[in-house]
């Protein structure tokens, strides 16, 4: 009997323990309402399939006149040019080459051309007073399976000549699509009214890179960048490049046949992919922007320069590589500057360019950037 009241008493008290008298009783607390997600910013919405929702305010292009002996057509007034994006003409300005440049240095540094690159290490003093002008400023990247930053933007010579002549071969991937998104990165954020180019020193193909093409080329665009090129040839890379060990392919050659309805002629590949005209280009621009079109892949360079209203050169000795830097030098302070805002921004997709001049017969030939990419405006 004993045990059973203590049970029942300390029954009792433990449930007397549990029960608290009204008036100490804690207010229940509110529940906060249900936390709003901040909208995405401009660079987030449509990440994943890379929509535009940022348009352009002005367009800026580069425009090289050439005359019917291959020179350049210096005495050509403002008024004289007329430009039409998507077929309607725009209220222009045009600018001599006068503008600083602001100008990425992208160099190939992989062991591939490990032989080559004691070449390129001497042009370093070329850049300044054959480039990019008394008024302009360099930054140099090299790239293997790193993307380095081996000089931000100087306007002294000295820095950039002393920073190539250091550049030595690493690994062996080329990462060169990367490199190319890094320098967009770079030049976007230089002042407004100062001329963006990438110089890019290396091959024409990409081993590595993380970065798509199109969007990168989009980015380009967006950023009126120019992109410029002299390429190391491929067959003496391949030639001079150390030997790797590679493992035994165990099909046959017979088991990689080429893509459908190509005929297996020495010049195949010229034909596929060697783009001589602006006719020829921009119909594959369309795809590439349609991320349809894998032509590009083994020349991204191709697309950049074509792209952007650049030019590739090609080198295969000391001499070479000089006069090419050289060519590119002439061409950037031989080119007119024609920038605008764009009276027809509420139509998306592909705006082609075209630019005429008028009241020059010597004129033959226009090269300028053959368009843009721009997103439609949003309700």
């Amino acid at each position: 009997m004993r045990i059973l009241a203590l049970t029942a008493i300390c029954g009792l008290l433990a449930a007397q323990s549990t029960i608290r008298p009204p008036d100490q009783t804690a207010p229940p607390k509110a529940t906060p309402p249900p936390a709003t997600p901040a909208p995405p910013s401009p660079s987030e919405q449509g990440a994943g399939d890379y929509r535009f929702v940022t348009s352009i305010n002005e367009v800026v292009a580069p425009v090289v006149v050439l005359s019917r002996d291959g020179g350049y057509v210096n005495n050509i007034q403002p008024y004289d040019f007329h430009l039409f994006d998507d077929d309607k003409e725009q209220n222009i300005n045009v600018y001599a080459s006068f503008a600083p440049i602001s100008l990425v240095l992208l160099i190939q540094a992989n062991a591939h051309v490990d032989a080559i690159l004691p070449q390129v290490n001497k042009i370093g003093n070329l850049i300044g007073p054959q480039v990019i002008g008394d008024t302009g400023e360099t930054a140099l990247i090299a790239y293997d399976s790193r993307v380095r930053l081996l000089q931000d933007f100087t306007t002294d010579p000295k820095n950039i000549t002393l920073a190539v002549k250091k550049i030595q071969a690493g690994s062996e991937s080329s990462r060169m699509v990367d490199a190319v998104a890094e320098a967009t990165r770079m030049l976007k954020t230089r002042p407004h009214g100062r001329r963006r180019v990438i110089l890019l020193i290396g091959e024409t193909r990409d081993m590595g890179s993380e970065s798509r093409t199109r969007e990168v080329l989009i980015e380009l665009l967006l950023n009126n960048i120019k992109l410029e090129s002299v390429d190391m040839s491929r067959f003496i890379t391949t030639l001079t490049a150390p030997q790797r060990l590679a493992r035994p392919d165990p099909l046959p050659p017979a088991m990689y046949p080429l893509p459908p309805g190509v005929a297996a002629t020495p010049n195949t590949v010229q034909q596929m992919y060697s783009l001589n005209n602006r006719a020829e280009f921009i119909p594959l621009l369309l795809e590439v922007f349609r991320d349809v079109k894998a032509v590009f892949k083994a020349n991204p360079v191709e697309l950049f320069t074509k792209g952007t209203g650049g030019s590739e050169f090609g080198f295969h000795s000391q001499r070479t590589l000089e006069e090419a830097l050289t060519s590119i030098g002439e061409r950037l302070h031989a080119e007119y500057t024609i920038s605008y805002q764009p009276n027809n921004r509420e139509k998306g997709g592909f705006h082609p360019i075209r630019v005429e001049v008028a009241g020059h017969p010597e004129v033959d030939k226009i090269i300028t950037r053959p368009g843009y990419y721009l997103a439609a405006q949003q309700p």
